[in-house]
């Protein structure tokens, strides 16, 4: 009987921060500019190339990469930097 509560209990706690992990970053909406975005979260760990440096398929690769790598940014975040970037080139 304990061992069941104890189950009960890990698989609530692990379902309930899976779902909350994964919500977190969808829902949030934000009125910052592609470039307003760029300063406050990606200068943080670079420094800035030239949006040159890049072309707009390269721009949506880099995008992606890191979206995925830093679960930072919602999707409308990302897409807010790789279009402020792309008119920059």
């Amino acid at each position: 009987m304990k061992a069941h509560i104890i189950t009960i209990v890990l698989i609530t706690g692990l379902v309930s921060a899976f779902v909350l992990s994964g919500c977190a970053a969808t829902e949030r909406v934000t009125s910052e500019s592609g470039a307003e975005l760029w300063s406050n979260n990606c200068l943080r760990c670079h420094n800035a190339p030239d949006p040159a440096d890049y072309s707009d398929a390269q721009w949506e690769v880099i995008g992606d990469h890191m979206r995925s790598r830093t679960n930072a940014l919602t999707d409308e975040e990302r897409d807010k930097i790789v279009a402020f970037l792309k008119s920059a080139n």
